[in-house]
């Protein structure tokens, strides 16, 4: 289950990140429930989650041709060294009350600047890390652990730290927690590999090579296409959570933190069982599964009104997304050309940061009209749509991932399963 932990790199980078990673979920609560006391808007959490991700799915594009072609180790270290001046900002703006929504907008957009570099950086990184292929999947799988480990522990610490000192310290502990990961990018040693061969090709045209590379592919252009569908209409429940544990539950932040900690915790669940898995096969008909649970997860949210029920089923949802995430961004680090690694992910983040603002304005919008229950009625079905569609595609998926898997030669046994198959179907010889 921790195999991946044996690379000396990529534990630097497993514990400086959930350090950070804990500051940053602090930080998301505290800025959702700052916007919501200073607003009591609905529609004001959509924008301000909008205009964070919005910088990201713009830049995407020409982020991904810098990582496949820049040091990602350094473009790391930048670019949390940039995430933390913003959290820095957030504390000193909020601890002197001059935090304003413009002030919000302004930083939030900063950061999703940040992140438009940052986040498939860090997708492409785990390669470099990780020596061998076979353990690709458990350092993602783990990833995928220490992500939601912080995000079980981050809400809960961020929930007692507004009732005390404010949503300041909330920005303050996580500006402090990004010396973590700069220290850990710092003492790790890089094995050099062979420099890049120059781009003969201009941006533009090396773009348009990696997205004709995606759509042709079969299981990279369905992979992608079911994280939009989702982003779109199941993530921005998130934005919602704050209105509903304040309208709903007549909760405070304590309550928004229970709710946010049993999403952490069911996806901490899923993110455990991927990495307690030995290989990549079988993940494909586990995609859909996985988002329909997120799916119907969502849907029981919508009609529950106790907090212990809602705590149940935001586990079941939590769990349900974080699978179906983590095995697609396995199966697509796994089947990916090295050289169109940073452009593939790009658009795989793009997919997610890219839908996930228009997801949350839209979600803002139609909770002002109907009410958050049922824009996460409409959210949990539309996700269940997008279960069904990717199933029905399964048998193509497999079909074309098969041989791909065949040549890595990474699942011997389902390499010589595959030969035997052949040799059996073979005529016997005179």
């Amino acid at each position: 289950m921790v195999r991946a932990l044996h690379y000396r790199n990529y534990r630097l980078f497993f514990g400086g990140q959930i350090i950070s990673l804990v500051g940053t979920w602090m930080t998301n609560i505290a800025t959702s429930w700052l916007v919501y006391r200073l607003t009591g808007s609905t529609l004001l959490l959509g924008i301000v989650g909008f205009s964070g991700q919005l910088p990201s799915f713009l830049l995407l594009p020409f982020a991904g041709l810098v990582v496949d072609r820049c040091d990602r180790h350094k473009l790391l270290i930048a670019t949390q060294a940039l995430s933390m001046v913003q959290s820095f900002a957030l504390a000193v703006l909020t601890f002197s009350h001059q935090i304003t929504i413009p002030w919000l907008l302004v930083l939030s957009a900063f950061q999703g600047l940040v992140n438009a570099f940052d986040m498939p950086c860090r997708q492409a990184f785990v390669v470099d890390i990780v020596e061998k292929k076979e353990d690709l999947c458990n350092a993602i799988a783990l990833n995928s652990s220490m992500f939601n480990a912080a995000r079980i522990v981050g809400p809960a610490i961020g929930g007692i730290l507004i009732a005390a000192v404010g949503e300041g310290g909330c920005f303050l502990a996580d500006g402090v927690s990004y010396l973590a990961v700069i220290v850990a990018l710092m003492l790790m040693v890089i094995k050099i590999k062979e420099p890049l061969k120059p781009a003969t090709a201009g941006k533009m045209s090396q773009f348009k090579e990696g997205l004709k590379y995606s759509i042709q592919s079969r299981p990279i252009r369905s992979l992608i296409g079911l994280i939009a569908l989702v982003s779109l209409m199941g993530i921005p429940y998130m934005v919602l959570m704050p209105a509903f544990a304040g309208t709903v539950l007549k909760g405070g932040p304590h309550t928004l933190g229970f709710l946010m900690t049993a999403a952490g915790a069911g996806a901490l669940v899923g993110a455990l069982w991927l990495a307690s898995r030995r290989s990549v096969l079988g993940l494909g008909r586990v995609i859909p599964l996985a988002a329909a649970a997120f799916g119907m997860g969502l849907i029981a949210f919508s009609f529950s009104r106790s907090l212990w029920l809602c705590l149940v089923v935001l586990v079941i949802a939590g769990c349900g997304f974080m699978v179906q995430m983590a095995a697609s961004n396995t199966i697509l680090q796994t089947i990916v050309d090295d050289d169109k690694r940073g452009r593939v992910m790009s658009l795989f983040v793009m997919a997610f940061m890219g839908a996930t603002p228009l997801g949350s304005l839209l979600a803002g919008g139609l909770s002002q009209k109907i009410g958050v229950p049922h824009t996460l009625l409409i959210s949990g079905v539309c996700c269940l749509a997008g279960a069904y569609w990717f199933y029905k595609q399964l048998p193509e998926i497999r079909e074309a991932i098969r041989p791909i898997y065949k040549t890595l030669g990474i699942i011997p046994e389902v390499t010589a399963g595959i030969e035997m198959v052949a040799e059996l179907s073979l005529p016997p010889e005179e």
